[in-house]
């Protein structure tokens, strides 16, 4: 009997170890502050983006279709070295594009068009942004500015040098994303 005794007591032990073992597997959620990447999953499917402010919880290299449902992938380019302007085109694309006819080249193949600036509140234009600079990263989704964490707000995609990355591109013009707000 008393054999009996130690595994009735054994099992709720193991049962409690077990749930708090894959309890911190789920992590934090997209856009959540972090220190290292076990801080956002400890199986390893997100990581933590340090260069952002306390750190951003995100998937790295996404898809249109690889984000939890309460993110978006968004594709980040470099735009502190524009190789030059395109002010008639439609960001995402490599120039100038009219109805029924093919894109006037502004930007070079190797290159695409989004729109740069030096923040959301200044004097923005459309450059041409190499395409090798592209990053993508799962970003909270957001309405407001109220659905961010403190330090972020709500920005819609195709400004400063993102464009969302969606099944459907005529949705990336209305995709909004939890980003750093301006120091």
């Amino acid at each position: 009997m008393g054999h009996t005794c130690a595994v009735n007591r054994t099992v709720p032990l193991l049962t409690i170890l077990l749930v708090g073992l894959l309890a911190p597997a789920c992590g934090k959620s997209i856009g959540d502050n972090c220190a290292t990447n076990i801080d956002c999953a400890q199986d390893g499917t997100r990581i933590c983006d340090l260069s952002q402010p306390d750190g951003y919880c995100t998937v790295d290299g996404c898809d249109d279709s690889s984000c939890p449902s309460d993110s978006i992938c968004v594709r980040f380019f470099d735009q502190k070295f524009p190789t030059g302007l395109c002010p008639n085109a439609a960001p995402g694309t490599a120039g100038e594009c009219r109805a029924n006819e093919l894109c006037v080249d502004q930007c070079r193949t190797d290159e695409l068009c989004v729109i740069c600036g030096p923040s959301p509140t200044q004097p923005q234009e459309n450059c041409c942004v190499p395409s090798a600079s592209e990053r993508r990263y799962c970003a909270a989704t957001c309405g407001s500015n109220d659905d961010c964490r403190d330090g972020y707000v709500c920005r819609t995609s195709n400004t400063l040098g993102s464009l969302a990355l969606l099944p459907d591109p005529n949705a990336s013009a209305t995709a909004k994303f939890c980003a750093p707000a301006e120091p």
